[in-house]
C-alpha cells in the first residue's frame, strides 16, 4: 500500500460520521436506507460518505434490483492500515462509547424489525406455503438434486435450518438416525410437527431457534440443511458460519436457494431481502467458515418464464470431507 492510499485511508475514518458507518458495517451488511434511519442523517449526505469509504477501501458495494448493499471491504483485514482502523473501531464499540452504542442498539432494532416482519409473513403464509414454493420451479426437481448431493449412507444427526414446513426432515427420513428443524415461527413449526406426525416420522423433532445463535452443540450434525432460506436473512453469511459450527469434520452443508434475479415484487409481497445469491458471493460464505465449495448446481426452468426462478443449488464441506471427495475422485 502506497503513502497516499494509506493518507487516503486515514482521512476516510477521520470524520465522525464515517467512522460510525464503519462501526455499523463492521456489524453485518447494511443498505443505504437503513444506514439512513439509524444515523438518523440524510440519504445523499450518507451516500457520500459510503462513497468516501468505498474509494478508500474500507467498504465495497453491490447493487441487487433497486437496493444498494455495503459491507466492510472483503480481504480489508489483510491489509495493515486497514485492519488497523477496524480494530480500533472494534475497540471503540467495545469500550462502550456513548454515540457508537446508541448506532449499534438501533442497528439491533432494524435487525429485530425486518425478522418479526419475516416472521409475521411466514404465519400469515404458513398454511398456503407449499403453494408459494411451486411458484417458483418444481419443489420435486430441487428435492431430487439435493438428495443425491447429500451421498448415499445413513447418518446420525441432520439438522434443518428454516425448517419452515418440515419438509427436508420428511424427505431424508430414511436417511438420518435423529433430524432437527430449527424455525423462528411458532406457526410454522406447528404445522412441521403436524406433518411429521402424519408421515409418523418419530425420529425428527422441530424446535423453535434463532438461526444466528442455536440452542445446539457444535460439531454435531454430519448434514445441514439451508433450503429456501437465506434470501429472507439480513445476514445470510452468519447463517452460513452458524451452520459450518454445527458440522462434524467432514459434514456436508447443502444451501439450495435462487440465482440472481430482478423480481422485485417479491420483496413487497412474500419479504424476500436478497433477490439471488452468486457463485462467488457463496464461496466467500465459505471462505470465512472455514467450509470447501464442492459442487454447485444450476436448475432453471424448463418454461422460459421470466417469473419462473432459476434455483442454485451449493454443496460445501468441512475439510475433511473435501479430502475424502478429492481422494475419491482421484481414484
Amino acid at each position: 500500500m502506497t503513502l497516499d492510499s494509506t493518507l487516503n485511508v486515514f482521512r476516510a475514518i477521520g470524520e465522525e460520521t464515517r467512522l460510525r458507518i464503519v462501526a455499523l458495517l463492521i456489524g453485518g451488511e447494511l443498505t443505504v436506507s437503513e444506514i439512513t434511519l439509524i444515523l438518523g442523517q440524510s440519504q445523499p449526505r450518507v451516500s457520500r460518505h459510503l462513497k468516501i469509504l468505498a474509494d478508500a477501501g474500507l467498504a465495497e458495494r453491490h447493487r441487487e434490483g433497486a437496493w444498494m448493499f455495503y459491507r466492510v471491504a472483503v480481504g480489508a483485514r489483510e491489509n495493515a492500515a486497514l485492519s488497523a482502523v477496524l480494530t480500533a473501531v472494534e475497540a471503540m464499540v467495545a469500550g462502550g462509547d456513548r454515540i457508537l452504542a446508541r448506532d449499534i442498539e438501533r442497528f439491533q432494532q432494524s435487525r429485530e424489525t425486518r425478522a418479526a416482519q419475516a416472521a409475521a409473513y411466514f404465519e400469515e403464509n404458513a398454511h398456503e406455503w407449499g403453494q408459494l414454493r411451486r411458484l417458483h420451479l418444481p419443489e420435486s426437481d430441487i428435492e431430487s438434486r439435493i438428495v443425491d448431493l447429500a451421498g448415499k449412507g445413513n447418518v446420525d444427526l441432520l439438522i434443518d435450518l428454516g425448517t419452515g414446513t418440515g419438509r427436508m426432515l420428511e424427505l431424508f427420513a430414511e436417511k438420518y438416525k435423529a433430524g432437527v428443524g430449527y424455525d423462528l415461527s411458532r406457526e410454522m413449526l406447528a404445522i412441521a410437527r403436524a406433518n411429521l406426525e402424519k408421515a409418523a416420522i418419530n425420529h425428527a423433532q422441530v424446535r423453535h431457534g434463532d438461526l444466528f445463535s442455536l440452542p445446539a452443540e457444535a460439531e454435531t450434525a454430519d448434514i445441514v440443511l439451508l433450503h429456501h432460506v437465506l434470501h429472507y436473512l439480513a445476514e445470510p453469511g452468519a447463517a452460513v458460519r452458524e451452520a459450518a459450527r454445527l458440522l462434524k469434520p467432514g459434514g456436508r452443508l447443502i444451501i439450495s436457494d435462487f440465482a440472481p434475479h430482478d423480481l422485485e415484487f417479491l420483496r413487497d409481497e412474500h419479504a424476500h431481502r436478497r433477490l439471488g445469491f452468486s457463485d462467488e458471493e457463496v464461496s466467500e460464505w465459505c471462505d470465512a467458515s472455514n467450509l470447501d465449495l464442492v459442487k454447485k448446481e444450476t436448475l432453471s426452468p424448463s418454461s422460459g418464464d421470466k417469473k419462473k426462478l432459476t434455483v442454485k443449488i451449493w454443496l460445501c464441506a468441512a475439510p475433511a470431507e473435501l479430502r475424502r471427495l478429492r481422494s475419491r475422485t482421484a481414484a
